[in-house]
């Protein structure tokens, strides 16, 4: 296996045992506080920061397939076990947004009168900005290291910090002596961020698994090509894949007259030119076509 591809899997892997260690304290803090104040949207926030440790254990799991190398069944790869596996993760978010509605739903018609001080804002401000640091630091990486998991679960990062400013929001109408039905009204809120994620995440990687066009200017590709010395046009792009393993099938124009063995050369300049001027790209097709009244 070469050793910059397993090290950019294991990079991988240790940001998320970072993360998931970080997700699992702050969790632990929102629940069990909670429970003590009769808070359901703290409670209902932790169970989501819990569900952001789920999402870790399921992202290590999907590297550790992701980062196999290519074999006889796999001659592409098994790249796509990362975007399969942020899929996987909307789908728990999907289940934990209808868990919680169900449950506040319960709370409206059964209200019950949280405990509301100030340790309940030092929690939520406290694991608010532990949550900030850890979306910016994932985000970060997953773009610099191109990865469908890092950045799906910075996205679900995201929703859980929008989760604490709304529970912040309602700890404060209460305090002020709104009625506590704020309270299960904030978690079904939270539940359609959850839910809104799970979206987001599952529309990405659904336009992966599904070979919708790669997102990479055409423009790019056809400069590229056309600075390759034989080539007289460039036509039919296609273009699918992830962000970091981008395959290109285009069609190219050369003279009727110029032999296999050079059309060969020219063929093999174009895949070397794009794969160095546009390093996300791992495979390319060539169709070479004669170039009629040149």
């Amino acid at each position: 296996m070469n050793n910059n591809f397993r090290a950019h899997y294991n990079k991988i892997k240790i940001i998320l045992i970072w993360i998931l260690a970080l997700n699992w304290l702050v969790a632990i803090a929102k629940i069990i506080f909670g429970f003590i104040s009769r808070t359901s949207s703290i409670t209902a926030d932790g169970f989501h920061s819990l569900s952001d440790g789920a999402s870790n254990i399921i992202c290590l799991v999907g590297i550790y397939f992701a980062g196999q190398p290519t074999d006889r069944d796999h001659p592409y790869g098994h790249k796509k076990y990362e975007t399969f596996f942020s899929i996987a993760i909307a789908s728990i978010l999907f289940l934990v947004a209808f868990e919680l509605i169900q449950g506040a739903v319960k709370r409206i018609f059964n209200p019950v009168i949280p405990k509301i001080d100030i340790y309940s804002f030092i929690v939520m401000v406290t694991t608010m900005v532990i949550n900030i640091a850890v979306m910016s630091y994932e985000n970060k990486k997953g773009k610099q290291l191109k990865s469908d998991l890092l950045i799906s679960d910075s996205l679900h990062t995201r929703a859980d910090i929008l989760v604490s400013l709304s529970v912040i929001a309602a700890l404060i109408m209460m305090r002020l002596g709104v009625k506590p039905i704020i309270d299960p009204v904030v978690t079904i809120i939270i539940a359609l961020i959850i839910a809104y994620s799970a979206f987001e995440i599952m529309r990405e990687g659904s336009r992966v698994l599904c070979d919708t066009i790669a997102i990479i200017d055409l423009k790019r590709i056809i400069d590229v090509v056309l600075s390759v010395s034989g080539v007289q046009t460039c036509h039919k792009i296609r273009t699918r894949g992830r962000s970091d393993d981008i395959h290109i099938d285009l069609h190219v124009q050369v003279n009727p007259s110029m032999p296999i063995k050079e059309a060969h050369k020219i063929s093999y300049s174009i895949e070397e030119a794009l794969k160095k001027q546009i390093p996300e790209v791992t495979d390319v097709v060539v169709h070479l076509e004669p170039k009629e009244n040149i």
